[in-house]
């Protein structure tokens, strides 16, 4: 019986996280999307990576604009048209362009910026106006 009621539980916290991951793909603010890739000096530096994505998360937990984020590394690619000599993808949106701005100037982008230029040799921004309703 004991076996039966943790099953029951753990499948209900694991259905629960579900629902709360698809909430979260709900909340994707199609205002601003802003997408930067990052190409490290040495990339195969596991500490570099390791001190990369530390600093970058610390930086997204504390940042008072970001709604929502993905970090991300490329894929091995299987097509031509597909890039995958960067290091790093970065994804954030914002409520607005305004908002993009201001965080560009807020204190935990500049700490991240601070901490991290040292590890890339070349960094790509492509920002974009969302143009569904």
């Amino acid at each position: 019986m004991k076996t039966k009621i943790l099953t029951l539980l753990l499948v209900g916290v694991f259905a629960t996280s579900c629902v709360q991951i698809k909430n979260g793909e709900e909340n994707f603010d199609h205002a601003f999307a802003h997408t930067v890739y990052f190409w490290f000096k040495n990339p195969d530096s596991h500490a570099e990576r390791t001190k990369f994505e530390a600093s970058l998360q610390k930086f997204l937990d504390n940042s008072k604009y970001a709604k929502t984020n993905f970090m991300g590394t490329p894929p091995k690619a299987v097509r031509d048209v597909v890039d995958d000599s960067f290091t790093y993808s970065l994804i954030v949106t914002f409520e607005s362009a305004e908002a993009q701005e201001a965080y560009q100037e807020e204190e935990a982008h500049l700490i991240f910026i601070e901490e991290c230029k040292d590890l890339w040799e070349k960094v790509i921004v492509y920002d974009s106006e969302g143009v569904r309703p």
